[in-house]
């Protein structure tokens, strides 16, 4: 065929969009090192991948099953079954949670021994100020416009 056109495609595709969806996927896998079905004879990837469904050199249903995936988002994962988890873990997995912990202790030294902290001025608002810090309080903000 000298010339692939929509007409000679359409008959081994019916849906137009599903025609472009599968011939541009197989575009992408030619120019990925695909391995060709029909003679190139100068023609660019998009033009070769509607020559080859148009001589129906291709299986449409595995270029399908391909685009599918590769759009898919979300990959189903088989759960290990309980038999495979123990294989998998050798014999670390015993199945039990750990113990619970205790609760820390605190004695009465460490009590005395921890630094005190000084009260907060209700009047202030927001504390003591730090020691050798300006205080600012007193002074009215200019605006230099």
């Amino acid at each position: 065929m000298a010339r692939v056109t929509v007409e000679d495609c359409i008959e081994k595709v019916s849906n137009r969009f599903e025609l472009v969806m599968l011939a541009a996927h197989r575009a992408r896998a030619l120019s990925s090192g695909a391995q060709l079905t029909v003679h190139r004879d100068n023609d660019k990837n998009p033009v070769v991948a509607l020559r080859e469904v148009a001589d129906e050199t291709i299986d449409l249903g595995e270029v399908e099953e391909s685009l599918v995936k590769g759009l898919q988002k979300h990959v189903e994962v088989e759960e290990l079954e309980e038999e495979e988890m123990e294989l998998l873990a050798g014999d670390a997995y015993t199945g039990e949670l750990m113990p619970p912990m205790e609760p820390a202790t605190i004695s009465a030294d460490d009590v005395e021994d921890a630094a005190p902290v000084s009260p907060v001025a209700a009047e202030d608002g927001g504390g003591e100020a730090a020691a050798g810090a300006p205080d600012f309080s007193g002074q009215d903000i200019v605006d230099e416009d």
